[in-house]
């Protein structure tokens, strides 16, 4: 604390008035600091306040996006399930289709056998038939003579 002169009447009044104003710059001083840490904390709660709504945007974001990413999963599983059971599908009625094309085609080979038998046979007696009618003509030709 600041020591006064001693005047008549007490005090001296100009050391009194310096001390007091300096008391009264440095209490607003005070009061201003005060005030602008008051509203430096008011700033640094509201980013708080800000940052907590982000963090929890980004909370529901992410648990949005794991849903979404789960419900992907599924229908990716569930078409390629069907991809999966079209592709038996498929597969069995190629196969199917297959099978009757080539039964089928052993009819036709066994159809073609039998008249290439019967075929043969009718030729052969065609053949054997000629050659009677050539062993004819040798004969007639021989007694002509």
């Amino acid at each position: 604390m600041d020591k006064f002169h001693y005047e008549e009447n007490g005090y001296n009044r100009s050391e009194v008035h310096a001390f007091i104003e300096n008391v009264i710059k440095e209490t607003e001083d005070l009061i201003k600091k005060y005030q602008e840490q008051k509203n430096s904390i008011k700033q640094l709660e509201n980013r708080i306040k800000s940052y907590e709504q982000l963090e929890e945007t980004i909370k529901q974001s992410l648990i949005n996006a794991e849903k979404t990413s789960d419900n992907l999963k599924r229908l990716a599983r569930e078409e390629a399930d069907v991809i999966v059971h079209d592709a038996k599908s498929n597969a069995s009625r190629i196969v199917n289709e297959a099978l009757i094309k080539a039964e089928r085609i052993e009819q036709r080979a066994d159809t073609l056998e039998r008249n290439m038998k019967i075929f043969k046979r009718k030729l052969k007696i065609i053949v054997e038939q000629q050659m009677a009618v050539v062993e004819e003509i040798e004969v007639l030709d021989l007694k002509d003579d």
